[in-house]
């Protein structure tokens, strides 16, 4: 008998608890947010003890060192920063060197390919020059005077006139001594005028154009 009072009770008191709960749900939320606050505090006081100065430090020293350990996180940051800068403006004045080379050596081509169309040019032109001249060498003293002969001579010296205009000039022989850079050999001749390695004779004139070699002078050196 005693034991089945003891559970009748046991229900009783479980059964007042719950009506009590449905009648008073606000205290029962009060009591959970009351654990839940206490749980809060103490997050709130473990992050009051990582700004606050550790116990046996000075807080101004300790604030220093904070300060300190900030600045130099922000020096890290700047340094990176510089780093990177440095690294685009060396990037950059690549790139400016490599098209300056790149315009130079675009100029040098064309300037290349521009003389040597002008070389092609001129070479044709001076078989014509040629001519003139044996033309004229040809002429007898008493025919230079004719007006045709005149014509022929003025057309001649036009020519030679606009070719030394664009650069073209005539290479230097007759008593020169022997450069293989301007002179062709063609035969050995003795001279009493001349010494030994001088241009004696001038078969055919040679011409450069803007410093460099169109046509060799064709020449007999003294032996």
């Amino acid at each position: 008998m005693a034991e089945q009072e003891q559970k009748t009770e046991a229900a009783e008191e479980e059964v007042k608890k719950n009506s009590q709960a449905e009648e008073n749900p606000e205290a029962e939320m009060e009591e959970a947010l009351g654990e839940n606050g206490e749980g809060e505090e103490e997050t709130s006081e473990a992050e009051d003890e990582i700004e606050e100065a550790p116990e046996g430090e000075d807080a101004k020293t300790w604030a220093e060192k904070r300060a300190a350990k900030k600045q130099a996180k922000q020096d890290k940051k700047t340094q990176v920063f510089k780093e990177q800068i440095e690294q685009l403006e060396d990037k950059v004045k690549r790139q400016l060197a490599e098209f300056e080379n790149f315009r130079n050596r675009s100029e040098k081509e064309k300037l290349a390919m521009f003389e040597t169309g002008a070389k092609s040019v001129i070479e044709k032109m001076l078989p014509v020059v040629d001519n003139f001249e044996r033309g004229l060498g040809m002429v007898p003293e008493d025919k230079k005077e004719d007006p045709f002969v005149d014509g022929m001579n003025r057309i001649y010296k036009q020519m030679l006139t606009e070719l030394e205009n664009i650069g073209v000039k005539p290479i230097e022989a007759l008593g020169q001594e022997f450069d293989p850079n301007l002179h062709n050999a063609v035969m050995q001749v003795e001279s009493e005028e001349y010494e030994s390695g001088v241009v004696a004779q001038e078969l055919q004139k040679g011409y450069t154009y803007r410093e460099s070699v169109v046509r060799h002078s064709m020449v007999a050196v003294v032996v």
